[in-house]
């Protein structure tokens, strides 16, 4: 059910009863303004409850996928509402983070249930030398490591299409699918 079309859905303010004396008893006027009353309680409601369609705790499953491009989340309708939900919430949060090997390892375990470890480059370079010359070509792939977490196996198709999507586009990125954590890790 939407909430444009909700059956018997009583107005909490009736425009019949904010009428002049002189309508107050007048039959038409009086079905008239409870015609309008149908027609705006599904928007006087909506409006009293602003502040839970914009809390992704609460918001109606259908308003949760607009509410989600407000806050550019990128949800996956495969996915399961709770995880919508917490990609909703925590959409900020990642943004901070995203391009960084934090919020990879984050956003795969968040969105897919995977644990990851990534190997990075080298870093940056710099010269503490006015016109030096730029440094020599990217330092080759960014591994992306990942293994079974919280989801069970591993789907290396939907990883690749993660990493793909939240890795800077001048990074090259390659994946690796491992039966359980690397050597130290736990």
């Amino acid at each position: 059910m939407t909430r444009a079309a909700l059956p018997e859905l009583p107005s909490r303010h009736p425009l019949g009863g904010m009428l002049p004396a002189l309508f107050a008893a007048d039959d038409f006027a009086q079905r008239f303004t409870s015609g309008l009353d149908a027609v705006l309680s599904a928007v006087l409601s909506t409006l009293d409850n602003l502040p839970a369609y914009l809390d992704p705790a609460l918001a109606p499953e259908d308003f949760l996928v607009w509410l989600s491009s407000w806050v550019a989340a990128g949800l996956d309708p495969a996915w399961p509402e709770p995880l919508r939900r917490a990609l909703v919430r925590r959409a900020v949060e990642m943004h901070r983070k995203r391009g960084t090997v934090r919020g990879l390892v984050e956003r795969l375990e968040l969105s897919l249930g995977v644990r990851a470890d990534v190997a990075d480059g080298p870093g940056v370079r710099w010269s503490g030398t006015p016109d030096a010359p730029l440094p020599g070509p990217a330092a080759g792939v960014v591994v992306v490591r990942v293994w079974p977490g919280s989801s069970g196996p591993v789907d290396r198709d939907r990883v690749e299409a993660l990493v793909e999507a939240v890795c800077p586009v001048h990074v090259r990125c390659a994946v690796e699918v491992l039966d359980g954590p690397p050597r130290g890790e736990g």
